[in-house]
């Protein structure tokens, strides 16, 4: 089982928030700048209608004969309506002595003749002021006229809450989109880190060739480690096949030539001790030979099954061919072999794996099977092809059958049997890398059958 990895937040949502974060800070800072440039904007405009209001009441006042004389214009105040009809008020001073207008309507802080803007508040309401003063001159004298002119701001509230509203929806719409755009550069920033966990999570373990698509600058230090990775992988799984067949070769050929002596010395020896401790050692020698050749059969087994060479197999020459080579076993203990084959069974298959599977059956067979009788085995095209053998031995333990295919494991009835628990594994494994089964089962008149599908 792999170890879990351990995990933190995800890049995805991560960088999801911070360009959505990013986008609501922009959208605020959009709206209140927008807003204060409007009110800076409105604001101008007002000073500048009541700056006119003032300078045509000052343009209007004259002295004649040593008198003061205002023609009040209509059009100074016409000129303040609005939709909301807002409050306009005045107020005009000679020398500060009101001449007319309203004398509660707040001053300028300072005495000048620049004309200046404020806001403040009258009559419960705020107000933006302008004032303005101008000196005029009589014969022998001289004299200040200053005018005021102010304005409630209902109107100018009206339009910049009109206009915040605008920039509200606009900036509600920028973020919006900002956040779509958000998900989709995310996706489009993370697929290349799906496509290459996708096209490696696809592969099997024996396919450690390097990712050769084309991967974002930030990714080749990591692809690249990955690829250095895989390399020394595939160089070491290499040279694990190589010991493997070195290996097969090298165990099994001195155990054979072990036998082959022990056998010589077994026909020499004429004490009954001694040749019962050399059929022991034969024996020994039987049991290691064969453990070791299916352990290597086994290992080699794991290696091709996720890296299967398929080809057209026939099914019934692949029978026929390995019951030729174990008749001579058989006849040995007086075993007759009888096949049951359709004409051509092809299967699309690994060969060296079918055919190890199948001799890993009928060898059983023939072990487990009693002196003088028959191994039926059948060949036939159900599923995508199968190949039964039934033996009359005892059969298979009914409380120890679903084990039976693990590794190592042996029934009851095995005592006495040379074995290593590996030949229905092996079957197993073989029958699993081609998409089918393995089926234990016991004959109702007593035997064992083995069902290999495809």
């Amino acid at each position: 089982m792999s170890e879990a990895v351990r995990s933190s937040a995800s890049l995805r949502r991560r960088l999801t928030l911070g360009l959505i974060g990013g986008a609501a800070v922009l959208a605020v800072l959009i709206y209140l700048f927008t807003r204060a440039y409007a009110t800076q904007i409105a604001q101008q405009g007002q000073d500048s209608i009541l700056s006119a209001s003032v300078s045509s009441i000052l343009d209007s006042a004259v002295i004649r004969n040593g008198s003061l004389e205002i023609d009040f214009p209509y059009a100074a105040l016409a000129m303040l309506n609005t939709d909301l009809d807002d409050r306009v008020f005045y107020a005009i001073y000679r020398d500060d002595v009101l001449l007319s207008g309203y004398p509660l309507l707040p001053r300028p802080a300072r005495a000048g003749f620049d004309a200046i803007s404020w806001t403040d508040e009258f009559n419960g309401a705020p107000v933006r002021i302008t004032s303005d003063a101008r000196r005029l001159f009589a014969t022998d004298s001289a004299t200040v006229i200053s005018v005021s002119v102010a304005q409630t701001q209902d109107a100018l509230s009206g339009t910049l809450r009109d206009i915040s509203n605008t920039v509200a929806l606009f900036g509600l719409g920028f973020f919006a989109m900002a956040a779509a755009l958000s998900f989709w550069v995310t996706s489009a920033t993370i697929g290349p880190l799906n496509r290459v966990t996708s096209s490696i999570t696809r592969r099997g373990p024996q396919d450690l060739s390097p990712v050769e698509k084309p991967v974002p600058k930030e990714m080749v230090p990591l692809v690249s480690s990955l690829n250095n990775l895989m390399s020394r992988l595939d160089q070491s799984l290499q040279r694990s096949e190589d010991f493997i067949a070195e290996a097969a070769h090298r165990v099994r050929t001195p155990l054979a030539t072990v036998r082959s002596h022990a056998e010589a010395t077994l026909q020499r020896v004429e004490k009954e001790e001694n040749r019962k401790a050399l059929r022991a050692m034969v024996r020994a020698i039987d049991e290691s030979s064969r453990a070791a050749g299916q352990l290597l059969d086994h290992a080699m087994i794991t290696f091709r099954a996720d890296h299967l060479e398929r080809q057209s197999l026939d099914l019934t020459a692949l029978v026929a061919e390995l019951v030729s080579r174990l008749e001579p076993v058989a006849e040995m203990k007086d075993i007759t072999f009888h096949v049951q084959a359709e004409r051509q069974v092809i299967v699309l298959a690994d060969a060296i794996l079918v055919q190890n599977a199948m001799r890993n059956l009928i060898d059983n067979a023939l072990k487990y099977a009693p002196a003088e009788s028959e191994i039926t085995i059948r060949v036939d095209q159900e599923s995508a092809g199968r190949v039964t053998i039934c033996d009359q031995g005892p059969g298979f333990p009914c409380d120890q059958m679903a084990g039976l295919v693990d590794r190592f494991a042996r029934g009851r009835n095995a005592v006495g049997i040379t074995g290593s628990g590996l030949g229905l594994t092996i079957a197993q494994d073989v029958a699993q890398a081609h998409g089918g089964a393995l089926t234990l089962s016991n004959r109702k008149e007593g035997g064992a059958c083995v069902t290999l599908s495809f």
